[in-house]
């Protein structure tokens, strides 16, 4: 069972554009998260964590208590860690890698969502890495998700296990007028779609279901590529039984882990 806290926020959208603006501690944009440019509002559901935030990305955690110094063996890893993700990541939108040994050694992941370009895919991975260094300036492990991709790294190896701690839920904040079939369509539609990823070489699927004549629910799921099949669709399935706690009766929303991630609208959400 996760563990979630709720936290808040508002955002308001300008008519006509698929870009938001939110008031909070800091600004987060959350782009496509808006629908015929009408005022929302949306809840960000987070582990319960001192070290939660958000901010330019969709979420991050820096998770780890041990910290490094500046110019130390764990920080030139880091480093060459970075930029061995860098040119790894984007020619196929996933990568791991290790630099380093014995307790100096860094490990790292990069995922980027399955429609995503290859060079979108390498502004993000850079652009995520650069954040998390300012955000977990010390940090031996810390993970960051923007919308086109995640970033994890860690002095501890995680390769080929599920992330059950780093997790997060956002929310479209408008409901259906009728949740109980919608709620049945949206899981119907996920779980068709958690096969459909565990099956892809790509652990990643989308797809949509028309609901009426005037509307049809998209949706997508996608695993980091260092797990087992039956551990990517266990771990899909696990965060599809979350919907009742986190997205009931919602016009769209999220769950997104270290491992795996879903998302539902009443809009499309990829490029093809």
């Amino acid at each position: 069972m996760w563990d979630f806290v709720p936290i808040v926020v508002m955002a308001t959208c300008v008519r006509g554009s698929r870009f938001c603006s939110l008031r909070v501690s800091a600004a987060i944009s959350v782009g496509d998260y808006c629908s015929g440019g009408s005022p929302w509002s949306s809840s960000a559901l987070a582990p319960t964590s001192p070290n939660i935030s958000l901010g330019a990305s969709l979420f991050h955690f820096c998770f780890s208590k041990e910290n490094y110094t500046a110019h130390s063996p764990y920080d030139a890893n880091l480093i060459q860690l970075f930029n061995l993700l860098y040119t790894k990541v984007p020619p196929t939108g996933f990568g791991l890698g290790s630099t380093g040994k014995g307790q100096n050694q860094a490990n790292g992941l990069a995922l980027c969502r399955g429609d995503v370009s290859s060079q979108d895919c390498k502004t993000c991975v850079i652009e995520a890495s650069k954040e998390l260094g300012e955000r977990c300036p010390s940090g031996k492990g810390a993970i960051i998700w923007h919308d086109n991709c995640l970033f994890k790294y860690s002095n501890v190896k995680f390769a080929g296990k599920v992330d059950y701690k780093n997790k997060f839920s956002l929310l479209n904040g408008y409901k259906v007028d009728d949740p109980t079939p919608f709620n049945a369509k949206v899981k119907e539609l996920l779980s068709g779609l958690s096969t459909k990823a565990s099956s892809n070489p790509k652990f990643y699927a989308t797809g949509e279901l028309e609901l009426s004549s005037s509307e049809t629910l998209y949706g997508l799921t996608q695993c980091t590529r260092d797990l087992y099949s039956s551990d990517c669709k266990k771990c899909l399935d696990d965060a599809i039984s979350e919907l009742p706690n986190c997205c009931d009766g919602q016009r769209g929303g999220r769950v997104v882990g270290g491992s795996c991630n879903f998302r539902y609208e009443l809009f499309p959400i990829v490029d093809h």
